[in-house]
């Protein structure tokens, strides 16, 4: 018993020792161990930041003239209509800057645009009587606005907002008359004007620099009232004749534009 137990031994020192041999001739492992690879998710866009960008799209002017004539060019000669449309509509097109912050899922933020408007527009009116003609004129060379804007997710890259705030321009209102007797009344004003705009629209995040919006803003410039002086002087002569034309400078804006998010 005693020289099995010593046999099975002596074998397993030998098998052990054959082991650690072969183990000795393996060639050693050299370079670095590769670490794990890792599943990594994209990251989540946030519409928090400034951007920058341009935009395109109509205007709708529905500016018009409401005309006051004093006596003689209404109870003589009938050439003061009680209104002209002076409104043109057109190509609208600019640039505009603004910051977003995000709130979970709403956004609020502060956008300013600046355009440049087609929309100049005239009227004439002849009456009846020959010889004698009423006009008036309005045009919008630029546009712009500075305004709030509140929006809301509907998607994560999908927002629904409302819009609105200060909106500025230079309406060119112009007004005349000429009568048979050869008496010429006109004036002009152009200089900037100030009001307002609200509307809203729709922006989506093309990539995570990269959105694109459509959106509908109504403006609205005030009044301006343009009183007609003697250009002439047979309109001199002409005393007691007074002629005005007041103003109405609005209209719609339906664009869209494109943004680069920084």
């Amino acid at each position: 018993m005693n020289k099995v137990l010593l046999g099975g031994s002596v074998a397993i020192v030998m098998l052990a020792g054959a082991g650690a041999a072969m183990a000795a001739d393996l060639p050693a492992r050299t370079g670095p161990v590769s670490a794990p690879v890792l599943y990594s998710a994209p990251p989540v866009f946030s519409w928090t930041g400034f951007y920058l960008g341009v935009n395109a799209g109509y205007s709708v002017n529905d500016s018009k003239a409401t005309t006051i004539g004093t006596p003689s060019f209404v109870d003589l000669d009938n050439t003061v209509p009680g209104s002209l449309s002076v409104g043109k509509d057109g190509f609208i097109g600019g640039g505009q800057i603004g910051y977003n912050q995000q709130f979970s899922g709403a956004i609020v933020g502060v956008e300013a645009d600046i355009q440049y408007v087609d929309g100049k527009e005239g009227s004439v009116f002849t009456p009846a009587f020959a010889g004698i003609s009423t006009s008036a004129s309005s045009g919008l060379e630029y546009l712009g606005t500075v305004r709030a804007r509140v929006g809301f997710l509907t998607a994560p890259r999908l927002m629904v907002y409302g819009t609105g705030g200060l909106a500025y321009g230079n309406p060119n209102n112009a007004a005349s008359v000429t009568t048979t007797a050869g008496g010429v009344w006109g004036s002009n004003k152009d200089d900037t004007r100030f009001g307002y705009t609200v509307g809203g629209g729709v922006e989506y995040a093309l990539t995570n620099n990269l959105t694109a919006k459509v959106e509908y803003l109504y403006y609205d410039l005030g009044k301006r009232t343009v009183t007609a002086q003697p250009l002439n002087a047979a309109a001199t002569a002409l005393t007691g004749l007074a002629y005005q034309a007041r103003f109405e400078n609005n209209g719609h804006i339906v664009r869209g534009g494109v943004n680069y998010k920084f």
